[in-house]
Parts: structure tokens; C-alpha cells; sequence
């Protein structure tokens, strides 16, 4: 449980350094060991910005993934390797990334590699330090599959996954992992045209043997690939359904929609925790500590300090990490004017 209100934290990833960005187009020249090094230090750089910016929960910036969700596939077997996008020039676009076919049982004998982030992060923050690890629920990780005659829809590879994510989730809780993240952004995305009962059916079979184990949140999400949503930015779709998600908290984005919609925090607090994206990532203006402080006290406006948290909107990886920096800095300046006074 969070030990203060207000709590200020991330949704995951964090920006690459720059050296990383440049060593990750040629992995080809370095072994086993450079690549473990540069991992660690990209994780030590990602910690150490955010402990500096003074935030009470941190991840350690999902710096060894090549992107939110990618580097999953790697893990999975019955897989085959990516075909090409369908479009590869012009402006940045979902349709500018490649499917993954199906060639046989869908697998993960290895897990899907959050466990051993999870170790690294735990020997890297300094101790105590309040520490979360995001997965992807099977819904999302179905999104880059092909169906095939085993497997003939979307929903019948997400269910194949399921199981999968279950067990990485039960494994990061044996871990000692106390607070989790399940990212399902496709959720998010398609609830304006799929139905979300059904949607909120498989996030909670998927969360089931670690409910009251761990501290379970999850984003709801517009997309945010190369700074660009992928679906109509209302969460009216969402609700009442998503309110019976089993989680602990319910991060919702209110920045970059000029805090449209504010109100449906009210309704998330009064069944679970709602942490409020209150730094646009999307934008390079840097939000000053008291129009963060001026946020919050709207945010108090619809739902009790001891409901509340605080973040960005989404993960920064798509974001400068100058900028990341500075935000995060007035983000905890901002919240904690306020926490001042309360």
C-alpha cells in the first residue's frame, strides 16, 4: 500500500541514452558481456534520474527492451520472424511495424524476461526504494501475431497467451516484486469497438492467482508510438466495464487531453486508486511546478488525496531524455507544493 497520498511515480519505460540508442543499431560488434555492461549502466542512468527527480516509486526504464512490448516475441516459441511492414517511409505509423507469424504451440518455456529485470533493477536501485515491473497483457502482446488455421483470431491467440503472462506475473511475485503493472493499452485502444466486458473478463483471469499478493495497476492508454495516439482519446467506451478490473490502481492520461474527461477519476476512486497522467509526453514544453501544483489541486477537486498518484501520461520512451528529466523534476515539485499543505 502506498505509504503517503499523492505518491508520485512512472508508467515504465524511460528514454534510451543516446550511446545506447546508437549501440543498439550495432549489436552485431559487441559480445555477450558488452551487451550485459551496457544494460546495467542503462538501467544505473535510468534509476539515477528518476531518484533524482525524487520520485517515490521507480522501474528501472525498461532500458533493456528494444520497445514497450517488442522484445517479448523473443521469448515466445511457435513463432516466425517478423514479415516486413506493410509500409516502410512517410510519417511514423502502427502500420510501419511488421506481424509475427504462427508456425506452431505458442510457448514460453524461459518466461518472458521481466523476472531477470525485476533481479537486476532490486541490486541496482539503492535499498528501500520503492520498485515496479510492467508486463504485457495478453490481449496487447496478441496484437503482433498473424492468425492462422491453429489460432484463427485475435482472441483465440490471446488466449494462448494468457496463461503465459499469468505465470511470468505469479514468478515476478515469488521474486519479491510488490507492485506490478499490467500493460494492456490495446485494451484502451479498441473498447470504443470491441465489447469491454469482455476485455475486462481476460485482464482478470489474467491477474487472478496474485490478487491481494501484490500491488496490481495497469495504464489506460490512447498509444503513443512515435508521439502518435491509435484510437479515439475518450475513456467513455471504458466505463462503467473497466471499473470491475482487479487492480489496486487505474492510471488514466489527462495531460495531453487538456484534462478532459477529469471527472471520470471520481468514479475510479471510488473503487480503487486512480493515478493521473498529469506530464504530457507528447510535448516539449516543459510544465512548470506550479502548473503541476495547479494539476493536482484539480485533480483534489474530483477525488480524495488518499486516492491519488501522479505521473506522466505514458512511458517516456518516446520522449527526449533532457526533457524526460525536467519534467519529472517539476512533476515532484509541483505535487509536493501541494502535499505541503495538506
Amino acid at each position: 500500500m502506498k505509504e503517503r497520498p499523492l505518491r508520485t511515480t512512472v508508467i515504465g519505460s524511460y528514454p534510451f541514452p543516446g550511446w545506447l540508442e546508437f549501440a543498439c543499431q550495432h549489436l552485431g560488434q559487441f559480445g555477450p558481456d558488452d551487451v550485459r555492461e551496457m544494460q546495467e549502466d542503462a538501467v544505473t542512468a535510468a534509476v539515477h534520474d528518476q531518484i533524482a527527480a525524487g520520485l517515490d516509486v521507480i522501474t528501472d526504464g525498461e532500458q533493456t527492451r528494444l520497445d514497450f512490448n517488442l522484445s517479448f516475441y523473443g521469448f515466445l516459441e511457435g513463432i516466425d520472424r517478423e514479415a516486413a511492414p506493410p509500409r516502410r517511409f512517410g510519417p511514423p505509423a502502427h502500420d510501419q511495424r511488421g506481424k509475427h507469424g504462427i508456425s506452431g504451440e505458442l510457448r514460453a518455456p524461459r518466461g518472458l524476461g521481466v523476472v531477470a529485470e525485476f533481479e537486476r533493477l532490486k541490486r541496482l536501485a539503492p535499498k528501500g526504494s520503492a520498485l515496479k515491473a510492467s508486463v504485457p497483457g495478453p490481449y496487447t502482446l496478441s496484437g503482433r501475431l498473424t492468425p492462422n488455421a491453429d489460432y484463427p483470431d485475435r482472441w483465440a491467440i490471446t488466449e494462448a497467451l494468457l496463461p503465459v503472462v499469468r505465470s511470468e506475473i505469479v514468478h515476478l511475485v515469488e521474486a519479491g516484486c510488490r507492485e506490478i503493472c499490467i500493460d494492456e493499452p490495446s485494451m484502451s485502444c479498441y473498447a470504443h469497438r470491441e465489447d469491454p466486458a469482455r476485455f475486462t473478463d481476460i485482464f482478470n483471469r489474467t491477474v487472478a492467482p496474485v490478487v491481494g499478493r501484490t500491488r496490481l495497476c495497469t495504464h489506460l492508454c490512447f498509444g503513443s508510438f512515435k508521439g502518435r495516439a491509435v484510437a479515439p482519446r475518450r475513456y467513455a467506451p471504458m466505463f462503467p466495464a473497466f471499473l470491475d478490473f482487479t487492480v489496486d490502481e487505474m492510471h488514466l492520461e489527462m495531460a495531453n487531453r487538456e484534462f478532459a474527461e477529469i471527472e471520470a477519476i471520481g468514479a475510479v476512486a471510488a473503487r480503487m486508486d486512480v493515478a493521473v497522467g498529469i506530464v504530457d509526453v507528447k510535448n516539449y514544453w516543459i510544465e512548470t511546478p506550479e502548473e503541476i501544483a495547479r494539476r493536482v489541486r484539480l485533480c483534489l477537486a474530483h477525488a480524495p488525496a488518499d486516492r491519488l498518484a501522479f505521473a506522466p501520461d505514458c512511458g517516456f520512451s518516446q520522449t527526449a531524455r533532457w526533457a524526460a528529466k525536467q519534467k519529472l523534476a517539476n512533476m515532484v515539485a509541483g505535487v509536493e507544493m501541494v502535499r505541503a499543505s495538506l
